[in-house]
């Protein structure tokens, strides 16, 4: 659990800098890159807590 909780944070902390690169970027295809990015890893992110609270509910 605590490693899932690991990447789970990871994640999130990847989809902020991405979001952040992106808001600094001048380049468009950058911008674009950097969204898509941010978007993905925020799935993950909430793919991995869904995948959290699932294990503890059926583990209590």
């Amino acid at each position: 659990m605590k490693d899932m909780q690991a990447q789970l944070e990871k994640l999130r902390t990847d989809a902020a800098e991405c979001a952040l690169i992106r808001d600094l970027a001048s380049d468009p295809k950058k911008r674009e890159l950097f969204t898509r990015l941010a978007d993905h890893l925020t799935v993950l992110a909430a793919e991995v807590e869904r995948a959290i609270a699932d294990s503890v509910k059926h583990a209590g």
